[in-house]
């Protein structure tokens, strides 16, 4: 059993902030199981990476004995949250919330210890509250106090509408802490105020409140923009070992290190020595090969990294990647830059029009791996092999 500081040790490790750290050391020492939060608004019907950095915090919390609440937020889904957004999600329907939850909980448990969870959805208790119960969870804050969410103080300052139902959220993201009682909540460097919400509330009814642990929000693999199936920069969990292994070896390398320090469980002490190894001259994609077979056996199994490796070196080997081949640079600005843009800037087609069409007849790849998404963006960082057709090849960097 780990002392107290042990424990906030691991807990800590990867964190963005922790609050209060003084709490946390108090209520592990109480030696009671904590029960530890984090929601999940079904958006999507499938997990990636972006959300395995917090489903791998709550497993650090059970394997020190504690207790896991993966939240499904199956009624605060049908609001709509806007965080990141310059406008309100769009809300989602009950059968698309049921249908996204199904597969959610078939596959959380990659991650996390079956006994030591319970999945939950906040619809249990929301749907039981009254329009009187409601206003008055309404009343225990001021809309001066929810402009303080930088999102919605931003908005305001532009003139851009909010809808009073958006004020709603953050107000039932902590309203679920206070049914939990949960003694640690998670959540995302966006959610901050949502999860300074679930404090407030709970003091309100009159419970001890939670601590506060933020993660860092895992980049896509443009290397730009937050993880998201939506944006197409994302590794699901549930994808096959080949693209789970040549999504990861993909990224930059210095967008590599980002991915081990969030989701490798190799020891703090291996990682600086792999990073001390680097800058003394070893190849970066030897950490690289490890780093996206420890996560293919995460999800798959050991076997099925191994041949993940031999099948990604042998398409290199079949595609005669050449040993020199024109190494170009280009600007990626804020956004990054769409692949077919890319590909014609390298040379490597006529126009993007042509690039769109060789994407569509399957005839161009990235670092080995066929592209078939056209709305694809690399970000600012990527160092890639891309080759169209079977003679034109090119090693592009975006700066």
């Amino acid at each position: 059993m780990a002392t107290s500081s042990e424990a906030i040790e691991i807990i800590k490790r990867g964190s963005s902030e922790l609050l209060v750290e003084e709490e946390l050391a108090q209520k592990l020492a109480s030696g009671r199981p904590l029960r530890i939060k984090a929601g999940f608004d079904p958006t999507a019907p499938d997990l990636h990476l972006g959300h395995t950095v917090l489903l791998n915090k709550m497993r650090q919390f059970q394997d020190l004995g504690h207790r896991a609440l993966f939240l499904i937020g199956d009624f605060t889904g049908m609001i709509g949250d806007p965080t990141g957004k310059n406008a309100t999600r769009p809300p989602l329907t009950r059968e698309d919330v049921a249908r996204n939850a199904r597969s959610y909980t078939d596959q959380v448990f990659k991650i996390l210890t079956p006994d030591l969870t319970e999945v939950v959805f906040n619809s249990s208790w929301m749907d039981r509250l009254s329009a009187a119960d409601l206003v008055r969870l309404a009343a225990t804050h001021t809309v001066a106090r929810m402009l303080e969410r930088d999102d919605f103080g931003k908005r305001y300052q532009a003139s851009q509408p909010i809808a009073i139902h958006e004020f709603l959220y953050p107000l039932i993201q902590g309203y679920d802490s206070v049914e939990l009682k949960a003694d640690v909540e998670l959540g995302g460097t966006d959610q901050k105020f949502n999860l300074l919400m679930g404090r407030e509330l709970q003091k309100h009814f009159h419970q001890p409140p939670q601590c506060v642990l933020t993660m860092p929000l895992l980049e896509g693999l443009d290397g730009v923009n937050k993880m998201s199936k939506s944006l197409g920069n994302y590794v699901g969990i549930t994808e096959s070992p080949e693209q789970i292994f040549g999504k990861l070896m993909s990224v930059s390398d210095d967008l590599m290190w980002r991915y081990i320090e969030l989701l490798s469980f190799a020891p703090l002490p291996v990682i600086r020595e792999w990073k001390r190894e680097v800058d003394n001259g070893r190849n970066p994609r030897d950490i690289k090969v490890g780093f996206a077979q420890e996560i293919v056996a995460r999800f798959h199994s050991k076997p099925a990294a191994e041949q993940a490796l031999a099948d990604f070196e042998a398409r290199f080997r079949q595609h005669a990647i050449p040993a020199d081949m024109p190494e170009i640079t280009l600007p990626a600005g804020e956004s990054g830059v769409a692949i077919a843009q890319v590909l014609k800037q390298a040379q490597l087609t006529g126009s993007t029009s042509e690039a769109l069409r060789m994407i569509e007849q399957g005839g161009v790849r990235l670092n080995g791996e066929r592209v078939s998404d056209k709305g694809l963006r690399l970000g600012r960082g990527v160092q890639a092999v891309l080759q169209v057709g079977r003679r034109k090849f090119a090693r592009v960097t975006l700066s």
